[in-house]
């Protein structure tokens, strides 16, 4: 199965290493893979570096793409995090 979905960053502060940590946690929890895509180009979402290398700043938007048995539980999961801003307040 594969899932490919727009999600926009909504949090003022970007991509930055705790919100990127919360990522890396939520996708290494499904066995799928997760994959960023954005206008810099692509990473695997459990792999905080490459997160981090994505440079994605507030009102980015970027495509994830899930593949595997179990994408539709991880595509619920990540895109609650970025709805919800990483727990941040603005």
């Amino acid at each position: 199965m594969e899932i490919v979905q727009k999600v926009k960053i909504l949090n003022k502060l970007g991509l930055h290493l705790r919100a990127a940590a919360q990522l890396v946690k939520a996708s290494s929890k499904f066995k799928c893979r997760v994959l960023v895509r954005s206008q810099n180009g692509h990473v695997d979402m459990k792999s905080i570096l490459n997160l981090m290398a994505l440079a994605a700043t507030y009102g980015s938007e970027l495509t994830l793409v899930f593949q595997g048995e179990d994408a539709r539980d991880a595509q619920t999961a990540i895109q609650n995090l970025f709805l919800s801003r990483f727990g941040e307040k603005e």
